[in-house]
């Protein structure tokens, strides 16, 4: 993976904006593959698609690339609010290629994928609507709330300059594939409960650590009344996929 953009695409423009975008729809389509399968580019889409940007020529997985030029924060502000809301709900999100670009060297400082499956409506937010004199007015975009995924759901492709392995890429993206035939609310749910488990920040933990959540996570499913029986129900299926491990007594520990 070359980091760098080539500058002779932006001849013409004088749009910071504009020299921004070209070059990186440019870099994309030269340096972006696929995360699921070993696929080394991706193919462009039509600019109609509301949420796709990419898709691979090989398995199908779908892709939409954002960028800014400040380092990546907590949140990352996306597209329209709606159709990513439906495109979650009914499995079809795309995976989120997130690139904070260098303004001045012109190159990709930090570049990470959030796969579709640890996408939910727990890490969308509404933005505000536009106002009414707007050109869009009463739009509604969204930002991905990146605080509210677990460190697993935002996986480095390039760190600080510095082009991550393709194989390290994929076997992260890989382990937690199990989650691509959950559905949407089910996923959300394995997603915070594993963001819990990595916030308690040690190795061996019990299931009261767990608990702990529950005010959050009853926040995050407010139509969901039964907060400590799923904690042990996300809890279980995280060990049946070898995420975790029990060791009885209401220990567990991190594999």
């Amino acid at each position: 993976m070359d980091i760098h953009f080539d500058l002779k695409k932006s001849e013409g423009y004088k749009s910071l904006s504009q020299i921004a975008r070209v070059l990186t729809e440019d870099w994309g389509r030269k340096n972006l593959y696929c995360v699921s399968c070993k696929r080394e580019r991706l193919e462009p889409l039509r600019d109609n698609s509301q949420v796709y940007d990419y898709a691979c020529g090989n398995c199908e997985e779908k892709y939409q690339l954002k960028s800014q030029r400040k380092p990546l924060g907590d949140k990352f502000v996306d597209s329209a609010y709606a159709p990513m809301i439906e495109s979650i709900r009914t499995n079809k999100a795309p995976n989120l290629l997130l690139l904070h670009y260098d303004p001045v060297d012109y190159c990709a400082a930090n570049l990470v994928v959030v796969p579709r499956f640890f996408l939910s409506t727990s890490c969308i937010e509404a933005r505000n609507p536009l106002s009414l004199t707007a050109r869009r007015a009463g739009w509604v975009g969204c930002n991905i709330v990146l605080k509210q995924l677990p460190p697993d759901g935002r996986i480095p492709i390039v760190h600080d300059r510095l082009a991550v392995k393709a194989s390290e890429v994929r076997a992260k993206y890989g382990r937690f594939r199990f989650m691509m035939g959950e559905k949407s609310e089910l996923r959300g749910w394995t997603a915070d409960v594993l963001k819990a488990v990595r916030a308690l920040g040690k190795k061996e933990f019990r299931l009261d650590d767990v608990y702990g959540f529950e005010g959050e996570l009853e926040r995050l499913h407010p139509l969901n009344a039964h907060i400590k029986p799923k904690i042990r129900q996300q809890l279980q299926l995280l060990r049946d996929r070898g995420v975790i491990k029990f060791k009885g007594n209401g220990l567990y520990k991190i594999s």
